[in-house]
């Protein structure tokens, strides 16, 4: 079937120090023809990293980039590499043009409307090479400016969903491609902050090591240091629909998430 939007891949602010922080699964956006095709509960696209703009609102006073998906991950999921391979070998994922959802159930309700090779090809054409163009292009724009950049890749997930882990997940769960993408010394910087933060669990590199985005980017050897934190939603929203972010919860991750970020800045300005 043929794919197209209207809606541009990205919203972007350009910052004025070496950080970008990238949201690939904020986008709620799905063209109403594909719409059409999906569940009705897809059409509500439950399994969207929401509200992360609105946590890390504080990103525009540190200076950093933002970098901020349009379109929902099931039209085409940003965190994936373009051929779809598997990111994690032998666990259970979801796909580079998803047709599950979190919960294992199928988002379109007739197979016939599953999309094909030329769709997918469609999709990424359109979505993921203009989202990772800018990526790489403010990447490279931060690099040249201050010789080393920091890369924060932001994420968010319900805190349990049997598909992917057994129990509650640890709230604050950041990944360094197992030690690739990021400095062995800022990533246990980090890591500490995290363990500090009030009422939370935190850990690094466990079930979420980092998806495509921190082991695409994240160079450290050449100056590039990438750290992915996928979050529990319960840490500062309400987890089911209508999925409202919660002010009075999100304010005691908030100060977290700050002296995290502001520990990478220094780290990298150092450099």
């Amino acid at each position: 079937m043929m794919f197209t939007t209207t809606e541009p891949a990205f919203r972007f602010r350009q910052g004025t120090r070496p950080l970008l922080l990238s949201m690939p699964h904020v986008g709620t956006h799905v063209p109403p023809a594909l719409a059409a095709r999906l569940t009705e509960e897809s059409r509500q696209v439950p399994d969207t990293d929401w509200h992360l703009e609105r946590l890390y609102d504080f990103a525009d006073a540190i200076g950093a980039s933002v970098l901020v998906a349009t379109h929902s991950r099931y039209v085409i999921d940003l965190n994936r590499p373009p051929d779809g391979a598997s990111l994690y070998p032998g666990q259970s994922v979801t796909g580079l043009c998803p047709v599950d959802n979190f919960d294992d159930r199928g988002i379109y309700p007739d197979p016939a409307d599953t999309p094909d090779d030329a769709e997918v090809a469609a999709r990424r054409d359109a979505i993921w090479y203009a989202y990772h163009a800018k990526l790489a292009e403010e990447l490279a724009r931060l690099k040249a400016a201050h010789g080393t950049v920091a890369l924060w890749d932001c994420h968010s997930i319900r805190s349990v969903l049997p598909r992917f882990f057994e129990g509650k997940l640890p709230d604050l769960n950041l990944g360094t491609g197992k030690g690739s993408s990021c400095d062995a010394e800022l990533a246990e910087s980090v890591y500490g902050i995290a363990q500090q933060a009030p009422g939370l669990t935190a850990i690094l590199n466990g079930r979420f090591t980092g998806g495509y985005i921190t082991r695409q980017y994240g160079q450290p050897a050449a100056g590039v240091q990438a750290i992915q934190l996928e979050m529990t939603q319960s840490s500062y929203m309400q987890e089911a629909l209508p999925f409202d972010y919660l002010p009075d919860v999100a304010s005691k991750v908030q100060p977290t998430l700050r002296r995290m970020l502001e520990t990478v800045l220094e780290y990298v300005e150092k450099r």
